[in-house]
């Protein structure tokens, strides 16, 4: 009976402080922990999940959906209650405009970690295509249309004839992905502004230059694989010609069917990425809303499991997420301990 009691108070001050927090709320209250958003990020989220339960098992199993980056933020942003996600996870920054949205909604205080690093990989099978790309290659062969020219290419070899002579097949992540914002930041913006044309349309016209510098084509070339980045690992898998494009955790997982591709001459390597020098290397986030910290049991416990394992030789850095340097952990266990919240001016 003892037992019992224990588990309903945190249930019943749960739907007590949701039902406070505004007319989002709903009339439910929840005794989980309910995390949404990047695909990238999910693994790590559902290797903490499993810590905090397993040293707290009061605790019940958190609830842990891949929707994609932008996806999840929007879910986030919708309000506060028990309706919504306690966390999005993010393989990009929130943009302010998403802030701002979060604002509009009631979700005022909106507490940002950096978990850790990870790198855009792009793989192909183990006895698969092999090439060294750099961000212009990556750009002409899969961009709609490059430099805002008709899209031609249909080999490797028409973009470089060092290149394989093998058709362009590329799978990668969907629009709503974060994965893909990356992408189109860290490698086909870059790609694009080697043509200084478009770097001065940058500044004439950004609505031009965000759809020819990193609009993807829609020809089959680039075939978007949704959230789901180990259907893109069993794609190349199936088809050694083909190139994939997900979270470098997941060459990391598969390094026994999968070879990451080298950008600039670098390889998506561990060392590379926690010292930047590869190309492609991002930060990770979750995003939690602190109306919720005392309200959904275990949130708090959540946090403090994310803090107690991100470090080296950690189980999520056995699972491959890359360590952050000493001054980003830093304000990370701060704003994980002491819940520290972001403002706009963080964002600009």
């Amino acid at each position: 009976m003892k037992k019992t009691r224990f588990i309903a108070l945190p249930l019943l001050a749960a739907t007590v402080a949701l039902s406070a927090c505004g007319s989002n709320a709903g009339s439910a209250s929840r005794d989980s922990i309910r995390a949404v958003g990047s695909s990238t990020v999910y693994p790590f989220a559902k290797k903490v999940a499993e810590l905090v339960t397993q040293s707290n098992p009061d605790i019940k199993s958190p609830i842990i959906e891949s929707t994609g980056t932008g996806g999840g933020v929007n879910l986030f942003c919708a309000g506060i209650g028990a309706d919504t996600p306690d966390v999005t996870n993010a393989s990009r920054r929130m943009k302010a405009s998403e802030f701002a949205d979060c604002q509009a909604n009631g979700v005022t205080d909106v507490i940002e970690i950096q978990v850790g690093l990870d790198g855009i990989a792009f793989a192909s099978a183990k006895e698969g295509i092999e090439m060294s790309l750099t961000p212009e290659i990556v750009y002409r062969a899969i961009a709609a249309n490059p430099y805002g020219e008709e899209q031609t290419a249909e080999k490797w070899s028409d973009i470089d004839p060092s290149l394989p002579d093998e058709r362009i097949l590329v799978y990668g992540p969907p629009s709503t992905s974060g994965t893909r914002d990356a992408l189109k930041e860290l490698i086909l913006e870059v790609g694009c502004q080697a043509d200084p044309a478009m770097v001065a349309l940058k500044e004439s016209n950004e609505e031009e230059y965000d759809q020819v510098c990193t609009e993807v084509r829609s020809d089959g070339v680039y075939v978007d694989q949704g959230e789901q980045d180990n259907l893109i690992v069993q794609k190349i898998e199936a088809n050694p010609k083909s190139v994939g494009v997900f979270g470098y955790s997941y060459l990391e997982e598969n390094a026994d069917k999968l070879k990451g591709l080298n950008v600039n001459g670098v390889a998506p390597t561990y060392e590379n990425i926690s010292s930047f020098a590869y190309p492609g290397a991002r930060p990770l986030y979750i995003y939690v809303k602190k109306a919720h910290l005392e309200a959904i049991p275990g949130l708090k416990d959540f946090l403090s499991a994310w803090v107690a394992n991100w470090g080296h030789d950690g189980p999520l850095a056995n699972i491959g997420l890359v360590v952050n340097p000493p001054e980003v952990m830093e304000k990370s266990v701060k704003a994980a301990t002491e819940y520290t919240t972001l403002s706009a001016d963080d964002l600009n």
